[in-house]
């Protein structure tokens, strides 16, 4: 089974002139019961924050939640001490836990601000909360699918407190990829930019794509494509 959740099809708020969102799933004010998180995964924001602008010190508990910039630079504080600037191809990783602060300001002063905030149900409550930040470059995810986050940390990729595999690639015109999906797991593939088919589906910019009772996605970019895949179980 496989369902296109199309870009125009999310929800879609604006807030006090400095943000434009697109929600996948039902988030703040946007409710949509067929529309609650796939699997593991409960938030994919795509947010677009205007110069100079950004989300004021907010708490957050029980959630790990996954910062991917797409353009642009964040600027992140949270009550651990934590401070630092995540730029385009960088990814943060916050584990909520038992409590964790922060803000995430976009400090151009001449550019808009573009990313997707995902957030994945953890496996255990209560956790200790934590943050790390790391950078994947263009070439590591060019005509491949790279992996930035896993439960167990393995090829470099950041530990998330859940059993999910996140992947970023960026596939140039006519390259493929193919992606195995293990017994009783499913994957919901998100594309930031660009054209791409997936088992005969088309996906073009902002579209999602969950996959359930599929053993083998095949992956074929129709234009220069940036992707994320996601494995949950």
């Amino acid at each position: 089974m496989m369902y296109l959740r199309k870009s125009d099809e999310r929800g879609y708020a604006e807030f006090g002139g400095w943000l434009k969102s697109r929600h996948t799933f039902s988030f703040s004010d946007y409710y949509d019961p067929q529309f609650m998180g796939f699997r593991d995964l409960r938030v994919i924001n795509q947010d677009w924050i205007a110069k100079d602008s950004g989300f004021p010190t907010h708490p957050h508990r029980d959630m790990e939640i996954i910062t991917y910039v797409l353009k642009g630079t964040v600027e992140h504080k949270d009550s651990l001490g934590n401070i630092g600037q995540i730029q385009a191809g960088e990814i943060q990783t916050m584990h909520a836990g038992t409590g964790i602060r922060h803000s995430e300001y976009n400090p151009s002063k001449t550019e808009e601000l573009q990313l997707f905030q995902i957030w994945i149900m953890p496996d255990v409550a209560g956790a200790q909360p934590g943050y790390t930040q790391q950078s994947f470059n263009r070439e590591q995810k060019l005509n491949q699918l790279k992996l930035l986050v896993s439960k167990d940390g393995r090829l470099g990729s950041q530990k998330i407190n859940q059993d999910v595999d996140l992947y970023a690639s960026v596939l140039e015109v006519g390259k493929e990829q193919e992606f195995a999906i293990r017994a009783e797991r499913g994957a919901w593939v998100q594309l930031a930019e660009g054209e791409l088919e997936v088992n005969g589906k088309v996906l073009k910019s902002g579209d999602g794509l969950a996959v359930q009772d599929e053993s083998l996605l095949k992956i074929k970019a129709l234009k220069e494509t940036e992707f994320l895949l996601f494995d949950l179980r």
